[in-house]
């Protein structure tokens, strides 16, 4: 498929994210496998589902959950086989829809043979697949970059008296894209899994490939001072993701999305824009930082609901002007669940649910849904440091007590940063273990299952289930959902984010209450007088039980969510 926008039918597109370790397990083991997911496909297939994106299931040491690979081109035995694999890829383009795999080139495992062999010696032929330094003037660290895992971005090793470096796990080496015997390896690894027939790409931390070469320190001038400036969208990235492009992405027709940290809107439209060559879309993480002090991730506070309407507004209106297009998002394996993040997981978690539904699949891009998401899955109830799993987590338990908070402070902030709060096993029905497995979860079950669960959404047609079921199918349905312009309506409104979609003869309206109180919202004059007065507004999806019609002062109750369509 050429990238032209005939061509692009992911565009109409929702991608479901699969967190295999925590799925579904076949064989007690207490950890998901590849049998897992086939068993599973026909839900996947219920829910309108068009491109499974599987996370890591290469071989890897775990260390960051298939995120550290030792072998990209074999399945690690705790997912099962190369043969599940290819069943996996075969059920699913039986049921016309797509697999996008997880690829991990930022770095590989520290027990990849490439890394095992280039730390033998400073002169044999693998020790430029990585990065290496000496040691600083001081005889110390070759700079003060920071691991976004918290600690030195450096590792020593003794024996040929260099670093190596480390963006994330100290057992994550950062592979040297300048190396073009990286590249060509790259390219052979990711045609290996296209000529398996997989449908696309998702590219883990694919803007951190190009570091600048000389290694400066960062003197704090840019927050948060950490060294990522230097090697975030680096000199060399659109260059090594066009040659993937050339070599991979467009001969095989493949959607990708790359995931980008720390970005900027110029350099995700150069990576997104198809006239450019590069991916299909792009993941940013700005409006999942709304909550950060000053940047920092391992500090609380109230988030900012101004911020992140300005955010998600500012990205659809600028990727729509520059020709660019938008992995839209809520949640994933590395965020907390938004449910309980940003509105309410207990009184009002069925309306919070759909609420965050409703708002980002009314928005321009392809929608992303994480495994548990299309249930209203909240964050656990963490009991003790002892119930994560997460070595980030486990690492800043420890690093904020140095840092001088107490014990149950630290642990405060971890259950509510934690990547392991989306990491719990999904929850199938009310059977022990919530019909993850019948051994012992590698991971804590939420232990609110009994009542939130797939078995029983899937005989309430008012469920969270049938809502997302819904937005799916409106995006195949209507166009505006694809090709209209964002507008944004709300002017800063204290518990509203409003919006319109408009194209030719059709416009989308969706209002949403991120608020526990009742409100009016008015429409702008302009907007009402020009596309709502004396026309009929369908409601294509709400919350409640009676929702009302749009007018120029609607009424909200808590955590109300709607979407109308206008036509002519």
């Amino acid at each position: 498929m050429k990238n032209s926008k005939a061509h692009d039918w992911w565009r109409k597109s929702t991608v479901y994210q699969v967190y295999p370790k925590s799925f579904n397990d076949t064989t007690g083991s207490g950890e998901g496998d590849i049998r897992g997911l086939i068993n599973k496909l026909d839900y996947l297939k219920d829910l309108g589902i068009d491109i499974v994106w599987l996370q890591p299931v290469y071989v890897s040491p775990q260390n960051d959950n298939g995120y550290d690979v030792a072998d990209y081109c074999a399945i690690n035995p705790e997912y099962g086989t190369m043969e599940d694999f290819d069943e996996l890829a075969a059920q699913i383009k039986r049921r016309d829809m797509h697999l996008m795999l997880d690829i991990v080139v930022n770095h590989s495992s520290t027990e990849h043979p490439w890394f095992k062999i280039s730390r033998q010696s400073k002169d044999n032929p693998y020790r430029d697949y990585y990065i290496w330094r000496n040691p600083g003037p001081d005889g110390g660290l070759p700079n003060n970059w920071q691991s976004k895992f918290g600690g030195p971005a450096w590792q020593y090793d003794e024996a040929t008296g260099q670093y190596f470096l480390t963006l994330y796990d100290k057992t994550q080496a950062d592979l040297n894209w300048e190396n073009p015997k990286v590249r060509e390896e790259v390219m052979k690894l990711m045609t290996f899994w296209a000529e398996k027939g997989v449908s696309g790409f998702r590219m883990d931390v694919i803007n951190l490939i190009s570091k600048d070469r000389s290694f400066p320190d960062d003197d704090g001038s840019v927050p948060p001072g950490d060294g990522r400036r230097f090697y975030t969208d680096g000199p060399k990235v659109h260059e090594y993701v066009k040659e993937m492009y050339d070599r991979v992405f467009g001969p095989y027709n493949l959607v990708t999305v790359g995931e980008m940290s720390s970005t900027t809107m110029e350099h995700c439209l150069r990576y997104s824009n198809p006239a450019e060559k590069e991916f299909s879309m792009t993941f940013n993480f700005h409006h999942l930082k709304v909550d950060y002090p000053n940047g920092q991730k391992w500090e609380l506070m109230p988030y900012d609901f101004q911020q992140l309407k300005s955010l998600l507004s500012n990205w659809q209106t600028g990727m729509q002007e520059g020709g660019g297009w938008n992995a839209l998002f809520f949640n994933n394996h590395d965020q907390p669940r938004a449910l309980s993040r940003f509105l309410d997981d207990g009184e009002y978690r069925v309306e919070s649910a759909k609420l965050l539904a409703t708002t980002l699949h009314g928005l321009q891009g392809t929608p992303y849904i994480f495994q548990g998401e299309e249930i209203g899955m909240p964050n656990p109830k963490w009991n003790s440091i002892e119930e994560f799993r997460d070595i980030e987590s486990r690492n800043m338990y420890r690093l904020l007590q140095e840092q001088g908070k107490t014990a149950e402070e630290a642990l405060d902030i971890i259950r509510e940063r934690s990547r392991d709060n989306s990491r719990t096993p999904m929850q199938w029905d009310d059977s022990p273990h919530a019909g993850f497995t019948s051994g012992t979860p590698w991971i804590k079950v939420d232990e609110r299952y009994p009542l939130i669960n797939v078995k029983q959404q899937l005989q309430d047609p008012n469920s969270v289930y049938h809502h997302y079921k819904k937005l799916i199918a409106l995006r195949k349905e209507l166009q505006v959902l694809t090709e209209g312009r964002f507008q944004r309506l709300d002017e800063e409104h204290p518990q509203v984010f409003a919006y319109a979609r408009i194209s030719e003869g059709e416009q989308l309206v969706v209002l949403s209450n991120f608020s526990s109180q009742e409100t009016v919202f008015k429409l702008p004059k302009s907007f009402h007088d020009k596309y709502v007065a004396g026309k009929k507004a369908e409601m294509l999806i709400g919350n409640t039980g009676a929702a009302p019609g749009l007018q120029a002062e609607t009424p909200l109750t808590p955590y109300a969510s709607y979407m109308w369509v206008i036509r002519g």
